[in-house]
């Protein structure tokens, strides 16, 4: 320790470890903290946090954590012991029990959507849709090909006037298409 300017200047050592762990720092005054496995076991009053917490809504890491268990820990607790799963389980099934009947009652009593959306999310109802469409024209195809015909002849004979220059071009596709060649 070194004093500069009324700081205390603090080297810390670094020992190196293996490549898979990291580097562990220290500080020549600094006091080991004392480490202690935790012994993981699904007790009564464990499992209660879960079902509490698994009510709430809570999954995975928050679920974890709001019972006093790290992520890994829960994980573990899950593999070891099959209640901690099944309090998890059992919690969001009284969860969910309890939120459907609210909407059940609620629909009971005369409230429209909530019926409606029971109908829809519980029972797969779906509300009818009709699209209805009528066709009066009839299409005959021996008027269509005359129609046709018709155009076709009137094309050509204001093709002939312009190759025999009786007639200036007075098509409209062909004005687009010198607007387009431009």
């Amino acid at each position: 320790m070194r004093q500069l300017r009324g700081r205390t200047k603090f080297f810390i050592f670094c020992k190196p470890t293996f490549a898979h762990r990291p580097t562990v720092c220290y500080h020549p005054r600094m006091k080991s903290l004392p480490l202690t496995a935790r012994q993981i076991k699904a007790t009564e009053a464990v499992l209660t946090r879960i079902y509490e917490n698994a009510k709430l809504g809570l999954r995975g890491r928050t679920l974890a954590l709001a019972c006093d268990l790290r992520p890994e820990e829960y994980r573990l607790l899950c593999d070891l012991d099959p209640m901690a799963e099944l309090a998890e389980l059992k919690g969001r099934a009284d969860a969910e029990k309890e939120m459907s009947n609210v909407v059940y009652l609620a629909a009971r009593a005369g409230d429209s959507k909530a019926a409606l959306e029971m109908l829809k999310h519980q029972h797969d109802w779906v509300a009818k849709q009709q699209v209805q469409v009528d066709t009066v024209q009839s299409i005959s195809i021996t008027v269509a090909l005359e129609q046709a015909q018709a155009r076709v002849q009137s094309l050509q004979a204001d093709v002939i006037d312009v190759i025999d220059h009786k007639q200036p071009v007075t098509l409209p596709h062909a004005a687009a298409e010198v607007r387009t060649a431009r």
